[in-house]
């Protein structure tokens, strides 16, 4: 069974220097409707204005993904990381026992546009920790790669759960196809183009929710990107 999250839907939050469209409830918008999907919690998609960004504020308990889609994107944390994230690289944040952090975007001109992703970790307390991979897009090209795993297998990021990330590039008619194991869930979030999935089309930043199915077919009706999540 597939249930589309249509972009037009998610929450949406204006604050001048940010803009962010929420999937699952978050902060001020609440939908019980859309709390989140097994395991993942949060995806916004949030563009943040020139030489503008989030200042210094904690997490706990929280496994925080982010994937970078144009721009650049300054992170510092209290682990005493200091990092930039451009397109094609993902970066994992443990928060665990508890964590500070900022996040700006690095250009004077540019807007910086990114997913933010929360996963809840699959025990309490961890330590803290931080971790960046660069993709290329020609390691995505038509196929699934593997972002993040819990056990960091085929060089992806390690989250604290039972989950895998995959990102995919598709060109105009070309596809994927994926068969998650019985009993396991999908999330497919697309992030540029548009796809046809169980005969359903995503568009644009469209996502949906998949269960029941052996058989997960996706073919690019223009040029796509997109993550598939594999959850428990």
């Amino acid at each position: 069974m597939l249930t589309p999250r249509r972009a037009s839907d998610r929450g949406h939050t204006e604050l001048g220097w940010l803009e962010s469209h929420h999937t699952f409830s978050f902060a001020s918008y609440h939908d019980s409707a859309h709390m989140g999907f097994r395991d993942l919690r949060v995806i916004n998609e949030d563009f943040v204005q020139p030489a503008k960004g989030f200042g210094t504020h904690g997490h706990r308990d929280m496994e925080i993904v982010t994937w970078v889609l144009d721009g650049v994107l300054e992170h510092k944390d209290s682990m005493g990381n200091g990092s930039l994230i451009r397109p094609g690289e993902v970066q994992r944040m443990t928060a665990g026992t508890g964590v500070t952090h900022s996040e700006h975007n690095h250009s004077e001109t540019e807007v910086v546009h990114f997913l933010q992703i929360w996963i809840l970790p699959e025990s309490t307390g961890l330590e803290p920790s931080y971790e960046q991979l660069r993709v290329p897009d020609s390691e995505r090209l038509n196929t699934l790669r593997l972002l993040a795993s819990r056990t960091g297998e085929q060089g992806s990021v390690t989250v604290h759960q039972d989950v895998a990330i995959f990102g995919a590039v598709l060109e105009a008619g070309q596809g994927v196809s994926y068969e998650p194991a019985s009993g396991r869930h999908v999330w497919v979030q697309l992030t540029r183009g548009a796809v046809t999935v169980a005969g359903e089309s995503l568009q644009g930043s469209d996502g949906a929710a998949i269960s029941g199915e052996s058989l997960i077919e996706l073919r690019a009706d223009e040029r796509a990107e997109l993550l598939l999540f594999d959850l428990r």
